[in-house]
């Protein structure tokens, strides 16, 4: 009877347990547990109990019932913690490895013959095995041939043997890189035969090819500029703007972020040539043409200010190249350069990385029966504009010098004088050289482009400047014939110079051209002609 009792009680708490519900969002504790044990039934789950005599061999069945107490304290379930997804080999998926990375070289070189010229330039860039495999000589030279090589003619199975090594020997003698190289330069079009028949198409008022400006364009030809400061950080800056004109063009630099002025220790002009990618990769293949390099202290030295307004200040340091500094800080807001088309085409595609192309010498016939040959027959084309219009362009033709007018090492072509009110030019719009930058623009006063082609008696470009100049202002030696405000203008370099007077007319709200003579030195003129004035 105290049997049943007490089975009788024990089955009702472990009931009450299980329904009990739980404290703050977890299960009763032990002794939680006791006291609603004793509370509710009388009895606590430390009172020894009668059990019945169990038979020895029935232990597993002692076992069950001891376990059967275990639920007096409940189990709280545990909150599931997410586990990372199982690869294939029974390790997390960040540790799986790289199938392709456990290829044999022999097969990656294999897939990745199948590859274009261009795909096979852009997965050069994943990592540094694909970089490598990715300028393997043997897979360019071979992509090399099928497309550039010559037509393969008919030959005997040995020599064809016998040519393969020794076309193998080849191939690894080169440097890593150098079929890849020679590829993109023939694709690009160094072949010249493309364009030197267009530039063969001269334009006799100018004197220069009439298609260069569609021959730069088609070639995708472009032009950068490479910095470095004084602590050897370096930056490439790419074109922002190019404005083309009939003898010469003018390209800014403004976007990026450069260093200060005074900062500079070199600066490098190249003219490059890309390939077109559907990828847009900045790093394309192409051509890099070494146009011009100055180091510090040419920058230094021949730093001159042509020209101011209210937010920069442009100094020039170079026939061909102005830089605009933001007034107070010497920090460059831009860099602009103008350069004639005598030979552009060829700077910008036929030099390498470390030379500039050299212009050969155009030497005209000698002539023994001319007592004053290299002193007649010149003609003059002189174009003053900006980066907007076309300010002034003038043709000259005939134009010559007595062998009195040699001195000082010069030799003097009188364009236009000052007292022939015949030839005096007006200039169209004021003398005005305007700049754009990524936030700012203005417009520098009494500044603008020059581009002057002085031809031969043979019409054969003599001398050709594209440079920028200043205009100053200049009372000493007024004209008689106007009253106005007279300014000047002057450039020199190592082989001439130009000296331009001007007159402001404020009634006609213009400029005109009142003076022009040009300066060649006797030097170049003996060298072309074979002379010795």
């Amino acid at each position: 009877m105290a049997i049943g009792r007490g089975q009788l009680f024990r089955s009702f708490r472990e009931g009450l347990l299980k329904n009990a519900p739980p404290t703050e969002g977890r299960g009763p504790t032990g002794k939680e547990n006791s006291r609603l044990c004793e509370k509710m039934t009388g009895f606590s789950p430390g009172t020894q109990s009668v059990e019945p005599q169990t038979l020895p061999q029935k232990k597993k069945r002692k076992k069950k019932a001891a376990k059967a107490t275990v639920p007096c304290q409940p189990v709280v379930p545990l909150p599931r913690v997410p586990t990372k997804s199982i690869g294939h080999a029974g390790k997390p998926a960040e540790c799986t490895p790289n199938h392709i990375e456990r290829m044999p070289p022999e097969i990656l070189l294999k897939i990745l013959s199948y590859l274009d010229a261009l795909s096979l330039f852009s997965i050069g860039f994943i990592n540094k095995r694909f970089y490598e495999m990715a300028h393997s000589n043997g897979m360019w030279h071979k992509m090399y041939s099928a497309e550039y090589g010559h037509s393969m003619k008919w030959r005997p199975k040995r020599l064809d043997e016998v040519l393969d090594k020794l076309s193998t020997v080849v191939v690894q003698e080169r440097p890593e890189g150098y079929w890849r190289r020679l590829y993109f330069r023939t694709m690009a079009g160094f072949n010249e035969t493309k364009w030197r028949k267009e530039l063969k198409d001269i334009n006799p008022f100018t004197g220069l090819p009439s298609q260069t400006e569609r021959i730069l364009r088609s070639q995708r030809v472009t032009w950068e500029i490479t910095v470095s400061d004084k602590w050897g950080l370096e930056g490439t800056f790419e074109q922002s703007r190019a404005y083309f004109s009939d003898s010469s063009v003018t390209v800014c630099w403004s976007s990026g972020r450069w260093p200060s002025f005074h900062q500079l220790s070199t600066l490098q002009l190249d003219g490059v040539k890309r390939q077109a990618l559907s990828s847009p990769n900045i790093n394309k293949p192409g051509w890099r043409s070494l146009m011009a390099k100055f180091d510090r202290d040419t920058i230094s030295k021949s730093g001159q200010v042509i020209g101011r307004d209210q937010l920069v200040t442009l100094v020039l340091f170079s026939p061909s190249i102005v830089i605009g500094v933001w007034r107070g800080r010497w920090s460059i807001a831009f860099v602009m350069a103008s350069f004639h088309y005598h030979r552009l085409v060829e700077r910008s595609l036929l030099g390498t990385s470390m030379c500039p192309y050299s212009i050969p010498e155009n030497k005209p016939p000698f002539d023994d029966a001319d007592p004053d040959s290299g002193l007649h027959g010149y003609t003059l084309r002189i174009i003053l504009h900006n980066t907007v219009t076309q300010i002034m362009a003038g043709h000259f033709s005939q134009l010559y010098c007595s062998k009195s007018q040699v001195h000082g090492g010069f030799i003097q072509l009188n364009v236009i004088n000052r007292g022939s009110l015949s030839q005096h030019t007006p200039l169209s719009g004021r003398i005005s050289l305007p700049w754009k930058c990524e936030a700012l623009e203005g417009t520098v006063e009494n500044c603008c482009m020059m581009s002057l082609t002085l031809m031969d008696e043979y019409q054969n470009p003599f001398w050709c400047v594209s440079t920028p100049v200043s205009m100053a202002l200049n009372n000493k030696e007024p004209s008689n014939d106007y009253e106005g405000q007279h300014f000047l203008i002057k450039y020199q370099d190592a082989e001439g110079k130009v000296r331009m007077d001007l007159v402001w007319l404020e009634e006609q709200r213009q400029y005109f051209l009142i003076n022009l003579v040009v300066f060649i030195t006797t030097a170049k003129v003996n060298k072309h002609f074979g002379r010795a004035y």
